[in-house]
């Protein structure tokens, strides 16, 4: 899982900015970062997910700081992936960022809620890794809306534009929505389903930003 590594010269980024990405050179470190991020509440469309706007801002949605954090991730020489996480409406999908220690995956995650946070390198496959999200993505009524996650998403087909040109950032988004999906429940087993506890649910909506 190792990539050869970006200078600042090809990402575009200043020397202050480069700097910073570059001091973030463990997972931990990036996630601590992103946790000190704002959560942006405005349309996708709107935001600018590019790593440049990330940092100009300081603040962020689940897409952009997966996208975020496969960068930091690549300054290390790792594959920068992203992984979607496919809901029912009217829930969200979310959108991590993926890293392996060893044969172990873990992800880093950007979520203005209690759950669907980080992951430590523990799982010893992605899917693994997508069903310790299960019991913690419901509706507020309880229902349970995790249905598919996609195959790991490479950024590196798509140089290093996406450091800094949300344009570029906008169609990577688009394309992992649109990238091939596998189901983790049958039908019979989403007719079975059984809704969240009324304290799972409290907790459950527990934010950090209003």
């Amino acid at each position: 899982m190792r990539i050869q590594r970006i200078t600042r010269e090809i990402s575009e980024l200043d020397h202050k900015n480069w700097q910073l990405l570059k001091s973030l050179n463990t997972p931990s470190k990036i996630q601590d970062f992103i946790n000190t991020l704002k959560f942006d509440f405005r349309d996708g469309h709107k935001v600018d997910r590019s790593v440049q706007g990330t940092l100009r801002s300081r603040k962020t949605d689940c897409a952009g700081g997966a996208v975020f954090a496969a960068a930091a991730l690549s300054l290390q020489g790792r594959k920068p992936l992203l992984l979607d996480l496919k809901t029912i409406e009217p829930d969200f999908d979310h959108v991590l960022a993926l890293f392996q220690v060893g044969k172990y995956w873990g992800a880093i995650s950007k979520t203005n809620h209690a759950v669907l946070r980080y992951r430590e390198p523990i799982y010893e496959s992605v899917r693994e890794l997508v069903m310790s999200y299960f019991h913690e993505y419901f509706l507020y009524n309880g229902k349970k809306t995790l249905r598919s996650y996609s195959k790991p998403f490479d950024l590196s087909r798509y140089g290093t534009r996406w450091f800094t040109d949300k344009n570029v950032v906008m169609d990577i988004i688009h394309a992992l929505d649109n990238y091939p999906h596998t189901n983790i429940l049958t039908p019979a087993q989403i007719k079975n389903l059984r809704k969240a506890d009324k304290i799972e649910i409290k907790a459950g909506k527990i934010v950090e930003y209003k």
